[in-house]
Protein backbone atom coordinates (compact mmCIF):
# COMPACT_ATOMS: atom_id res chain seq x y z
CA UNK A 1 0.00 0.00 0.00
CA UNK A 2 1.62 3.60 -0.80
CA UNK A 3 2.20 6.21 1.88
CA UNK A 4 -0.46 8.61 0.75
CA UNK A 5 -3.18 5.76 0.79
CA UNK A 6 -2.25 4.41 3.59
CA UNK A 7 -2.85 7.61 5.42
CA UNK A 8 -6.10 8.26 3.72
CA UNK A 9 -6.96 4.76 5.12
CA UNK A 10 -5.71 5.91 8.57
CA UNK A 11 -7.24 8.95 8.33
CA UNK A 12 -10.88 7.24 7.00
CA UNK A 13 -10.43 4.73 9.85
CA UNK A 14 -10.69 7.27 12.59
CA UNK A 15 -12.93 9.55 11.43
CA UNK A 16 -15.12 6.44 11.16
CA UNK A 17 -14.86 5.58 14.31
CA UNK A 18 -15.45 9.03 15.75
CA UNK A 19 -18.85 9.14 14.04
CA UNK A 20 -19.41 5.31 15.49
CA UNK A 21 -19.15 6.55 18.78
CA UNK A 22 -21.85 10.03 18.04
CA UNK A 23 -24.10 7.30 16.50
CA UNK A 24 -23.89 4.47 19.33
CA UNK A 25 -22.30 5.90 22.35
CA UNK A 26 -19.10 5.60 23.47
CA UNK A 27 -19.54 2.50 25.84
CA UNK A 28 -22.11 1.06 24.02
CA UNK A 29 -21.73 -2.71 21.71
CA UNK A 30 -21.91 -1.74 18.30
CA UNK A 31 -25.21 -3.30 16.49
CA UNK A 32 -25.32 -6.32 14.61
CA UNK A 33 -27.04 -7.12 11.69
CA UNK A 34 -27.63 -10.41 9.68
CA UNK A 35 -28.11 -9.09 6.08
CA UNK A 36 -30.32 -11.82 4.21
CA UNK A 37 -29.01 -11.36 0.90
CA UNK A 38 -27.45 -12.99 -2.54
CA UNK A 39 -30.67 -14.31 -4.56
CA UNK A 40 -28.29 -15.77 -7.21
CA UNK A 41 -25.33 -15.29 -9.81
CA UNK A 42 -26.38 -15.75 -13.17
CA UNK A 43 -27.29 -12.06 -13.28
CA UNK A 44 -25.01 -8.94 -12.67
CA UNK A 45 -27.77 -6.70 -11.17
CA UNK A 46 -29.13 -9.76 -8.54
CA UNK A 47 -25.69 -9.36 -7.28
CA UNK A 48 -24.94 -5.61 -7.07
CA UNK A 49 -28.44 -5.39 -4.93
CA UNK A 50 -25.83 -7.01 -1.76
CA UNK A 51 -22.41 -5.18 -2.40
CA UNK A 52 -25.18 -1.64 -2.45
CA UNK A 53 -27.17 -2.58 0.94
CA UNK A 54 -23.39 -3.48 2.48
CA UNK A 55 -22.50 0.27 1.11
CA UNK A 56 -24.97 1.72 2.40
CA UNK A 57 -24.98 0.13 6.09
CA UNK A 58 -21.06 0.99 5.44
CA UNK A 59 -21.85 4.70 5.30
CA UNK A 60 -24.85 5.05 7.24
CA UNK A 61 -24.51 3.11 10.30
CA UNK A 62 -20.95 3.03 11.03
CA UNK A 63 -19.14 0.93 13.32
CA UNK A 64 -22.25 -1.56 12.50
CA UNK A 65 -20.86 -5.42 12.94
CA UNK A 66 -22.53 -7.00 9.57
CA UNK A 67 -22.85 -10.69 8.29
CA UNK A 68 -24.17 -11.73 5.12
CA UNK A 69 -26.65 -14.76 4.96
CA UNK A 70 -26.66 -15.76 1.27
CA UNK A 71 -28.36 -18.18 -0.69
CA UNK A 72 -27.12 -21.49 -1.62
CA UNK A 73 -25.99 -21.09 -4.93
CA UNK A 74 -23.60 -17.58 -4.48
CA UNK A 75 -19.95 -19.02 -5.75
CA UNK A 76 -16.62 -18.79 -4.78
CA UNK A 77 -16.25 -15.98 -7.13
CA UNK A 78 -18.66 -13.80 -6.38
CA UNK A 79 -18.46 -13.74 -2.38
CA UNK A 80 -14.19 -12.89 -2.84
CA UNK A 81 -15.57 -10.29 -4.94
CA UNK A 82 -17.99 -9.00 -2.49
CA UNK A 83 -15.26 -9.91 0.14
CA UNK A 84 -12.50 -7.29 -1.84
CA UNK A 85 -15.33 -4.33 -1.38
CA UNK A 86 -15.80 -5.28 1.98
CA UNK A 87 -12.95 -6.80 3.93
CA UNK A 88 -13.68 -9.25 6.77
CA UNK A 89 -17.41 -9.67 5.54
CA UNK A 90 -18.13 -13.15 6.95
CA UNK A 91 -20.13 -14.86 4.74
CA UNK A 92 -22.90 -17.86 5.82
CA UNK A 93 -25.73 -20.14 3.92
CA UNK A 94 -27.80 -22.40 5.01
CA UNK A 95 -31.44 -22.75 5.75
CA UNK A 96 -33.98 -22.61 9.06
CA UNK A 97 -35.55 -25.89 9.56
CA UNK A 98 -39.84 -25.91 11.11
CA UNK A 99 -38.23 -25.99 14.92
CA UNK A 100 -36.11 -23.09 13.76
CA UNK A 101 -33.22 -25.09 13.77
CA UNK A 102 -30.40 -23.51 11.46
CA UNK A 103 -29.09 -25.99 8.58
CA UNK A 104 -24.90 -25.69 10.00
CA UNK A 105 -23.47 -24.43 12.89
CA UNK A 106 -22.07 -21.35 11.13
CA UNK A 107 -25.76 -20.05 10.08
CA UNK A 108 -26.72 -20.92 13.43
CA UNK A 109 -23.92 -18.97 15.23
CA UNK A 110 -24.53 -15.62 13.33
CA UNK A 111 -28.52 -16.09 13.83
CA UNK A 112 -27.82 -16.24 17.62
CA UNK A 113 -25.44 -13.33 17.50
CA UNK A 114 -27.52 -10.75 15.19
CA UNK A 115 -29.60 -8.21 17.11
CA UNK A 116 -31.52 -7.35 13.79
CA UNK A 117 -32.44 -9.53 10.59
CA UNK A 118 -32.40 -6.69 7.79
CA UNK A 119 -34.34 -8.69 4.25
CA UNK A 120 -32.41 -6.83 1.10
CA UNK A 121 -33.50 -5.20 -2.04
CA UNK A 122 -34.83 -8.04 -4.39
CA UNK A 123 -37.64 -8.78 -6.75
CA UNK A 124 -40.12 -9.73 -3.90
CA UNK A 125 -39.77 -10.97 -0.16
CA UNK A 126 -37.58 -13.75 -1.27
CA UNK A 127 -36.64 -14.91 1.93
CA UNK A 128 -39.95 -15.03 3.24
CA UNK A 129 -39.44 -18.84 5.02
CA UNK A 130 -36.62 -17.58 6.23
CA UNK A 131 -37.70 -14.49 7.38
CA UNK A 132 -41.33 -16.30 8.78
CA UNK A 133 -39.24 -18.49 11.11
CA UNK A 134 -36.38 -16.86 12.13
CA UNK A 135 -38.78 -14.37 13.86
CA UNK A 136 -41.61 -17.34 15.21
CA UNK A 137 -38.20 -18.51 16.67
CA UNK A 138 -35.75 -15.91 17.76
CA UNK A 139 -38.39 -13.14 18.58
CA UNK A 140 -35.48 -10.58 16.76
CA UNK A 141 -36.62 -7.74 14.94
CA UNK A 142 -36.49 -7.13 11.57
CA UNK A 143 -36.97 -4.88 8.22
CA UNK A 144 -37.47 -5.13 4.72
CA UNK A 145 -35.28 -2.70 2.62
CA UNK A 146 -36.19 -2.11 -1.27
CA UNK A 147 -38.30 -4.71 -2.61
CA UNK A 148 -40.89 -5.21 -5.53
CA UNK A 149 -44.49 -6.40 -4.04
CA UNK A 150 -47.18 -7.59 -6.35
CA UNK A 151 -49.46 -9.51 -4.04
CA UNK A 152 -49.06 -11.98 -1.40
CA UNK A 153 -51.40 -14.21 1.07
CA UNK A 154 -52.58 -13.30 3.69
CA UNK A 155 -49.49 -15.06 5.70
CA UNK A 156 -46.77 -13.02 3.85
CA UNK A 157 -49.07 -9.93 4.39
CA UNK A 158 -49.05 -10.41 8.32
CA UNK A 159 -45.37 -10.92 8.36
CA UNK A 160 -44.42 -7.98 6.38
CA UNK A 161 -47.65 -5.80 8.98
CA UNK A 162 -44.80 -7.52 11.70
CA UNK A 163 -41.63 -5.85 9.99
CA UNK A 164 -40.09 -2.79 12.16
CA UNK A 165 -40.13 -1.11 8.53
CA UNK A 166 -40.68 -2.25 4.40
CA UNK A 167 -39.31 0.01 2.14
CA UNK A 168 -40.81 -0.83 -1.43
CA UNK A 169 -38.18 0.01 -4.80
CA UNK A 170 -41.16 1.28 -6.58
CA UNK A 171 -44.52 3.60 -5.98
CA UNK A 172 -46.65 0.87 -7.52
CA UNK A 173 -45.24 -1.80 -5.10
CA UNK A 174 -45.79 0.69 -2.06
CA UNK A 175 -49.65 1.19 -3.22
CA UNK A 176 -50.34 -2.43 -3.95
CA UNK A 177 -49.24 -3.50 -0.30
CA UNK A 178 -51.32 -0.41 1.16
CA UNK A 179 -54.58 -1.81 -0.51
CA UNK A 180 -53.68 -5.85 0.32
CA UNK A 181 -53.16 -4.41 4.22
CA UNK A 182 -49.76 -4.14 4.44
CA UNK A 183 -49.28 -1.85 7.82
CA UNK A 184 -45.63 -2.21 8.96
CA UNK A 185 -45.12 1.28 10.79
CA UNK A 186 -42.88 2.40 8.15
CA UNK A 187 -43.66 1.92 4.55
CA UNK A 188 -42.34 3.83 2.25
CA UNK A 189 -40.56 4.10 -0.96
CA UNK A 190 -36.84 3.84 -1.07
CA UNK A 191 -34.67 2.93 -3.95
CA UNK A 192 -33.38 -0.47 -4.92
CA UNK A 193 -30.15 -1.07 -2.76
CA UNK A 194 -28.14 -1.92 -6.28
CA UNK A 195 -28.21 1.91 -6.62
CA UNK A 196 -25.20 2.66 -3.60
CA UNK A 197 -23.16 -0.64 -5.38
CA UNK A 198 -19.73 1.06 -6.35
CA UNK A 199 -17.43 -2.32 -6.90
CA UNK A 200 -14.85 -2.20 -8.94
CA UNK A 201 -12.27 -4.10 -11.59
CA UNK A 202 -10.71 -1.11 -13.68
CA UNK A 203 -7.70 -3.54 -14.61
CA UNK A 204 -10.11 -5.93 -16.43
CA UNK A 205 -12.56 -3.24 -17.59
CA UNK A 206 -9.64 -1.21 -19.48
CA UNK A 207 -7.69 -4.45 -20.79
CA UNK A 208 -11.56 -5.26 -22.42
CA UNK A 209 -11.83 -1.85 -23.76
CA UNK A 210 -8.34 -1.24 -25.00
CA UNK A 211 -8.57 -4.94 -26.89
CA UNK A 212 -11.90 -3.92 -28.24
CA UNK A 213 -10.82 -0.32 -29.75
CA UNK A 214 -13.54 1.35 -26.87
CA UNK A 215 -12.33 4.62 -25.98
CA UNK A 216 -13.87 6.13 -22.41
CA UNK A 217 -17.12 7.84 -22.89
CA UNK A 218 -16.86 7.50 -26.90
CA UNK A 219 -19.50 4.14 -27.01
CA UNK A 220 -22.48 3.73 -25.37
CA UNK A 221 -23.98 0.47 -23.86
CA UNK A 222 -26.99 -1.02 -25.20
CA UNK A 223 -28.36 -4.23 -23.24
CA UNK A 224 -31.10 -7.11 -24.56
CA UNK A 225 -33.42 -9.57 -22.88
CA UNK A 226 -36.16 -11.74 -23.48
CA UNK A 227 -39.70 -11.08 -22.48
CA UNK A 228 -39.01 -14.49 -19.90
CA UNK A 229 -35.10 -15.14 -18.91
CA UNK A 230 -34.27 -19.02 -19.80
CA UNK A 231 -33.49 -20.14 -16.72
CA UNK A 232 -33.87 -23.50 -18.09
CA UNK A 233 -30.29 -22.89 -20.08
CA UNK A 234 -28.10 -21.77 -17.08
CA UNK A 235 -29.57 -23.06 -14.06
CA UNK A 236 -29.11 -27.28 -13.79
CA UNK A 237 -32.35 -29.13 -13.23
CA UNK A 238 -34.72 -26.39 -14.36
CA UNK A 239 -37.18 -27.67 -17.14
CA UNK A 240 -37.84 -25.84 -20.37
CA UNK A 241 -40.77 -24.03 -19.80
CA UNK A 242 -42.84 -24.37 -23.49
CA UNK A 243 -45.35 -21.41 -22.99
CA UNK A 244 -42.79 -18.86 -21.53
CA UNK A 245 -40.43 -20.23 -24.73
CA UNK A 246 -42.72 -19.55 -26.89
CA UNK A 247 -43.97 -16.03 -25.63
CA UNK A 248 -40.04 -15.08 -26.10
CA UNK A 249 -40.02 -16.22 -29.62
CA UNK A 250 -42.83 -14.42 -30.29
CA UNK A 251 -41.91 -11.06 -29.20
CA UNK A 252 -38.11 -11.56 -29.40
CA UNK A 253 -37.84 -9.41 -32.98
CA UNK A 254 -40.28 -6.39 -31.53
CA UNK A 255 -38.28 -6.10 -28.33
CA UNK A 256 -34.96 -5.53 -30.34
CA UNK A 257 -35.98 -4.00 -33.07
CA UNK A 258 -36.14 -0.58 -31.57
CA UNK A 259 -32.58 -1.35 -30.16
CA UNK A 260 -31.06 -1.65 -33.52
CA UNK A 261 -32.42 1.29 -34.51
CA UNK A 262 -31.02 3.18 -31.91
CA UNK A 263 -27.88 1.52 -32.22
CA UNK A 264 -28.55 2.30 -36.35
CA UNK A 265 -29.00 5.96 -35.08
CA UNK A 266 -25.75 6.43 -33.18
CA UNK A 267 -23.63 4.71 -35.67
CA UNK A 268 -25.01 6.79 -38.68
CA UNK A 269 -25.12 10.13 -36.77
CA UNK A 270 -22.44 10.53 -34.27
CA UNK A 271 -19.03 9.21 -33.78
CA UNK A 272 -19.86 6.69 -31.04
CA UNK A 273 -19.75 3.29 -30.94
CA UNK A 274 -22.02 0.62 -29.32
CA UNK A 275 -20.50 -2.16 -27.15
CA UNK A 276 -23.59 -5.02 -26.82
CA UNK A 277 -23.16 -6.74 -23.28
CA UNK A 278 -25.56 -8.93 -20.91
CA UNK A 279 -27.00 -8.55 -17.74
CA UNK A 280 -27.26 -11.85 -17.50
CA UNK A 281 -25.68 -15.24 -18.56
CA UNK A 282 -28.11 -16.26 -21.67
CA UNK A 283 -27.87 -12.22 -23.05
CA UNK A 284 -24.43 -12.72 -24.89
CA UNK A 285 -26.34 -15.65 -27.35
CA UNK A 286 -29.52 -12.97 -27.25
CA UNK A 287 -26.97 -9.64 -27.95
CA UNK A 288 -25.99 -11.71 -30.96
CA UNK A 289 -28.47 -13.05 -32.75
CA UNK A 290 -30.96 -10.17 -32.06
CA UNK A 291 -28.99 -7.70 -32.31
CA UNK A 292 -25.51 -7.64 -34.15
CA UNK A 293 -26.42 -10.00 -36.91
CA UNK A 294 -29.35 -8.57 -38.17
CA UNK A 295 -27.35 -4.91 -38.39
CA UNK A 296 -26.90 -3.38 -41.36
CA UNK A 297 -23.63 -3.78 -42.90
CA UNK A 298 -22.52 -0.17 -42.75
CA UNK A 299 -23.76 -0.03 -38.67
CA UNK A 300 -22.13 -3.41 -37.95
CA UNK A 301 -18.66 -2.29 -38.01
CA UNK A 302 -19.39 0.24 -35.21
CA UNK A 303 -20.83 -2.72 -32.47
CA UNK A 304 -18.68 -4.89 -30.45
CA UNK A 305 -20.02 -7.75 -29.11
CA UNK A 306 -19.16 -8.93 -25.73
CA UNK A 307 -19.43 -12.37 -25.80
CA UNK A 308 -18.22 -13.65 -22.48
CA UNK A 309 -20.59 -13.52 -19.01
CA UNK A 310 -18.67 -10.61 -16.48
CA UNK A 311 -19.15 -9.78 -13.02
CA UNK A 312 -20.86 -6.94 -11.56
CA UNK A 313 -17.63 -5.12 -10.60
CA UNK A 314 -16.20 -5.20 -13.89
CA UNK A 315 -19.16 -4.31 -15.81
CA UNK A 316 -19.76 -1.31 -13.50
CA UNK A 317 -16.17 -0.27 -14.61
CA UNK A 318 -17.30 -0.45 -18.54
CA UNK A 319 -19.96 1.65 -17.40
CA UNK A 320 -18.60 4.03 -15.80
CA UNK A 321 -16.22 4.78 -18.99
CA UNK A 322 -18.93 4.78 -20.91
CA UNK A 323 -21.43 7.30 -22.31
CA UNK A 324 -24.72 5.99 -21.55
CA UNK A 325 -26.66 3.03 -21.05
CA UNK A 326 -29.91 1.88 -22.80
CA UNK A 327 -31.80 -1.54 -23.29
CA UNK A 328 -34.48 -3.62 -21.70
CA UNK A 329 -32.56 -4.51 -18.50
CA UNK A 330 -33.00 -2.59 -14.94
CA UNK A 331 -30.28 -3.29 -13.12
CA UNK A 332 -27.07 -2.21 -14.90
CA UNK A 333 -29.42 1.40 -15.46
CA UNK A 334 -29.73 1.29 -11.63
CA UNK A 335 -26.03 1.01 -11.53
CA UNK A 336 -25.09 3.73 -13.99
CA UNK A 337 -27.68 6.07 -12.43
CA UNK A 338 -26.30 5.62 -8.82
CA UNK A 339 -22.51 6.16 -10.46
CA UNK A 340 -23.92 9.42 -12.35
CA UNK A 341 -24.23 7.65 -15.98
CA UNK A 342 -27.41 8.55 -17.99
CA UNK A 343 -29.38 5.22 -18.61
CA UNK A 344 -32.73 4.74 -20.15
CA UNK A 345 -35.18 1.96 -19.49
CA UNK A 346 -37.11 -0.13 -21.50
CA UNK A 347 -39.78 -2.83 -20.17
CA UNK A 348 -42.69 -4.86 -21.40
CA UNK A 349 -46.10 -6.09 -19.20
CA UNK A 350 -43.91 -9.70 -18.37
CA UNK A 351 -41.82 -7.77 -15.91
CA UNK A 352 -42.83 -6.71 -12.04
CA UNK A 353 -43.80 -2.94 -11.89
CA UNK A 354 -40.09 -2.29 -10.84
CA UNK A 355 -39.71 -0.31 -13.82
CA UNK A 356 -41.71 2.57 -12.72
CA UNK A 357 -38.90 3.42 -10.23
CA UNK A 358 -37.67 5.80 -13.04
CA UNK A 359 -40.28 7.49 -12.75
CA UNK A 360 -40.46 7.53 -9.15
CA UNK A 361 -37.00 9.07 -9.31
CA UNK A 362 -37.49 11.93 -11.61
CA UNK A 363 -36.82 10.06 -14.94
CA UNK A 364 -39.73 9.30 -16.03
CA UNK A 365 -38.79 11.06 -19.71
CA UNK A 366 -35.66 7.83 -19.68
CA UNK A 367 -38.74 5.22 -19.26
CA UNK A 368 -40.19 3.59 -21.90
CA UNK A 369 -43.02 0.78 -22.41
CA UNK A 370 -42.00 -1.53 -25.64
CA UNK A 371 -45.80 -2.40 -25.92
CA UNK A 372 -46.87 1.10 -26.05
CA UNK A 373 -46.39 1.67 -29.89
CA UNK A 374 -46.82 6.08 -29.52
CA UNK A 375 -44.77 6.10 -26.53
CA UNK A 376 -41.55 3.92 -28.87
CA UNK A 377 -42.02 6.48 -31.24
CA UNK A 378 -39.82 8.61 -29.36
CA UNK A 379 -37.24 6.18 -28.17
CA UNK A 380 -34.92 6.38 -30.65
CA UNK A 381 -34.43 10.13 -30.50
CA UNK A 382 -34.60 10.01 -27.04
CA UNK A 383 -31.31 7.50 -26.98
CA UNK A 384 -29.41 9.68 -29.42
CA UNK A 385 -30.22 12.93 -27.56
CA UNK A 386 -29.12 11.31 -24.38
CA UNK A 387 -25.57 10.22 -26.05
CA UNK A 388 -24.72 13.49 -27.67
CA UNK A 389 -26.40 15.96 -25.26
CA UNK A 390 -24.09 15.25 -22.75
CA UNK A 391 -24.77 18.57 -20.53
CA UNK A 392 -28.71 17.99 -20.39
CA UNK A 393 -27.96 14.64 -19.98
CA UNK A 394 -25.55 14.81 -17.14
CA UNK A 395 -28.33 17.30 -15.29
CA UNK A 396 -31.11 15.01 -15.26
CA UNK A 397 -28.50 12.34 -13.86
CA UNK A 398 -27.94 14.73 -11.08
CA UNK A 399 -31.17 15.83 -10.26
CA UNK A 400 -31.95 11.94 -9.70
CA UNK A 401 -28.92 11.09 -7.74
CA UNK A 402 -29.95 13.82 -5.71
CA UNK A 403 -32.89 12.20 -4.57
CA UNK A 404 -32.20 8.90 -4.91
CA UNK A 405 -29.38 9.88 -1.68
CA UNK A 406 -31.88 11.75 0.22
CA UNK A 407 -34.39 8.61 0.23
CA UNK A 408 -31.15 6.58 1.51
CA UNK A 409 -30.53 8.82 3.50
CA UNK A 410 -33.42 8.86 5.15
CA UNK A 411 -34.21 5.66 4.84
CA UNK A 412 -31.14 4.28 6.47
CA UNK A 413 -32.18 6.91 9.69
CA UNK A 414 -35.15 4.68 9.79
CA UNK A 415 -33.11 1.06 9.75
CA UNK A 416 -30.73 2.95 12.48
CA UNK A 417 -33.13 3.92 14.93
CA UNK A 418 -34.59 0.43 14.36
CA UNK A 419 -31.07 -1.22 14.78
CA UNK A 420 -30.36 0.82 18.34
CA UNK A 421 -34.15 0.53 19.83
CA UNK A 422 -33.02 -3.34 19.45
Amino acid sequence: MQRRTFLQHIAGTAVAAATAEQVWGVDARPPRILLRSSWQVVNIGDIAHTPGVLALLERHLPGAEVRLWASGDLTEEVAAMVQRRFPGLQIVTGSLGKTGQASNAALQEAIDWCDFLLHGSGPSLVAANDVATFVAHTGKPFGVYGITYGGGTPAQVDLLSRARFVYFRDTVSLAKAKSDGVAAPVMEFAPDGAFACDLRNDTAAEAFLAAQGLEPQQFVCCIPRLRYTPYWLIKPGRALDAQRDARNREMEEHDHAPLRAAIASLARETDLKVLVCPEDMTQMEVGQRLIVTRLPEDVRGRVVWREKFWLTDEALSTYVRSAGLFGLEMHSPIMCIGNGIPAIVCRFEEQTSKGFMWRDIGLGEWLFDADDAERMQEFVPTVLQMATDRAAAAEKVARAQKFVRERQEASLRVLRDAVRAS
